[in-house]
């Protein structure tokens, strides 16, 4: 997989997670509540600037915490929630996402 296409992924992979959260939280119907929209948008800069894109497989299993610590805190709790959720939501794209996490494991260990 390309670093674009990760990033991409990475991208599309969080905020869909933010999005089943915002929605259920905070009972936004359509769209990010103010806060959520800050939470995504720091967590797309982040991504964006992230040294080990193209050596790890994606933010969830990176050693390195470019997040400041409030900001992981929540992008934690967000996770912790949306994360089982997703399959039911969007089920192509966990399902892309777990395949290309368990790729990555995989060519790492040799």
């Amino acid at each position: 997989m390309k670093i674009n296409e990760k990033v991409e992924q990475e991208i599309s992979v969080v905020e869909k997670m933010i999005e089943i959260y915002c929605q259920q939280h905070k009972h936004t119907k359509k769209g990010l509540c103010k806060e959520c929209n800050e939470i995504l948008t720091y967590a797309k800069g982040q991504i964006n600037r992230c040294p080990h894109m193209k050596d790890k497989t994606f933010c969830s299993t990176c050693k390195t915490h470019c997040y400041k610590p409030v900001m992981r805190e929540k992008i934690r709790m967000i996770m912790r929630y949306s994360g089982p959720r997703l399959l039911m939501y969007h089920p192509i794209l966990t399902i892309k996402h777990g395949l290309n996490t368990w790729n990555q494991k995989k060519a790492n260990k040799f």
